[in-house]
């Protein structure tokens, strides 16, 4: 498991909205080694994420930061009741 602390945050472009939690270059050789094995689209990874107890399944994309973009959707945002801006801590599990 690779737990990330980090702040949730809006990106607007296009015409449409997104919410992501960015991991850290430092914390990404893990999803890197799992990616090169069993990589989908646009690099992406799955994972199996839990913030504030909410779980869902996803994948994370890599950035150019070197670490992984994780989008939020607004279900879960709903949920675990959180908001651009606000630190989370998420659970990162490979699948």
């Amino acid at each position: 498991m690779i737990v990330v602390k980090s702040t949730l945050w809006l990106w607007n472009g296009d015409g449409a909205s997104w919410h992501f939690i960015s991991v850290p270059p430092e914390q990404s050789a893990e999803i890197r080694a799992h990616g090169l094995a069993n990589r989908g689209g646009f690099g992406s990874v799955r994972v199996a994420a839990t913030i504030n107890g909410v779980g869902w399944r996803t994948s994370v994309f890599p950035h150019k930061s070197g670490g992984y973009l994780l989008p939020v959707k607004a279900s879960v945002r709903r949920e675990a009741e959180i908001a651009a801006g606000d630190e989370v801590t998420v659970e990162l599990d490979l699948v």
